[in-house]
C-alpha cells in the first residue's frame, strides 16, 4: 500500500533527480528507490554497529580464545 504525501524541494534537485531518473522511471519511483536505499542502508549500519560492539565487549576473551586455539596448532605442527 502506497501514502501519498508532498515535498517541497529546490527546483535544482529536482532537476538532478530528473536527469539521473531518466525517462524509464518516474520521479516518485526513484525517489521511493533512494529513500528505501538510504533507510535500508542506515538499518544495516545500526545493525553492523551492534555486532562491533558486541565483539568489542568480548574481544580479550575471544582473543585469548584464539591465542590458545593457535598454540594448540603450533604445538600439533611441532610434533
Amino acid at each position: 500500500m502506497k501514502a501519498k504525501t508532498s515535498l517541497t524541494l529546490s527546483e535544482d534537485l529536482v532537476a538532478s533527480i530528473d536527469k539521473l531518473a531518466g525517462s524509464k522511471i518516474s520521479r516518485s519511483a526513484y525517489i521511493e528507490q533512494i529513500l528505501r536505499e538510504f533507510v535500508d542502508g542506515r538499518a544495516q549500519a545500526r545493525k553492523d554497529a551492534r555486532e562491533i560492539a558486541a565483539i568489542d565487549r568480548h574481544a580479550a576473551q575471544l582473543n585469548a580464545e584464539m591465542s590458545d586455539a593457535l598454540s594448540f596448532q603450533a604445538n600439533s605442527a611441532d610434533e
